[in-house]
């Protein structure tokens, strides 16, 4: 029950990267928005079209479906700016554990530069490997809900096979 859970946000996560790449390249790089995956679907918040965004998260999952895989990995992920805190902290805690008293501070905020660096690569083999999945085939746009004055939409997805009159 957990894994499902955890493959549902990990898929309606790469599908929510492929849709804000896909309003972007549309709408321009200046957009402002922000985004956060659910079970059943994604929020997009920020001051979008609401055909636009409809637009582009149906283009998106087709692209998908079609096995265009590299859609769910972006370098905007709040996971790059995890994975570059994390590495930060990690070299600076390991820097000021030894050596002489001079150097400690000095090392830590090296390693934290270099923690921050390797955020990029790193922030994208995690999204890769564990917050993204990129195998949507079965996966169903159900609506787009809009609402505070179109700041906030909902993205609703479902797995499976769509129901029928008879099932629904």
């Amino acid at each position: 029950m957990l894994g499902n859970l955890i493959s549902a946000i990990r898929r309606n996560h790469a599908l929510e990267h492929g849709t804000v790449m896909l309003m972007i390249n549309r709408l321009g790089s200046g957009l402002r928005l922000a985004g956060r995956a659910t079970p059943d679907g994604f929020y997009i918040y920020g001051a979008v079209p609401t055909d636009v965004l409809t637009d582009c998260a149906y283009e998106a999952l087709a692209r998908f479906k079609s096995g265009e895989a590299g859609l769910a990995v972006t370098p905007l992920c709040g996971t790059n700016i995890a994975v570059g805190g994390v590495l930060a902290g990690l070299g600076a805690a390991l820097a000021l554990r030894g050596g002489p008293r001079i150097t400690r501070l000095p090392n830590a905020f090296t390693a934290a530069a270099f923690g921050i660096v390797a955020a990029q690569p790193v922030g994208r083999l995690v999204q890769q490997h564990l917050t993204t999945r990129a195998d949507l085939d079965d996966v169903e746009i159900a609506n787009v809900r809009r609402g505070l004055g179109g700041r906030v939409h909902k993205v609703v997805t479902r797995s499976g096979p769509l129901p029928t009159r008879e099932t629904a």
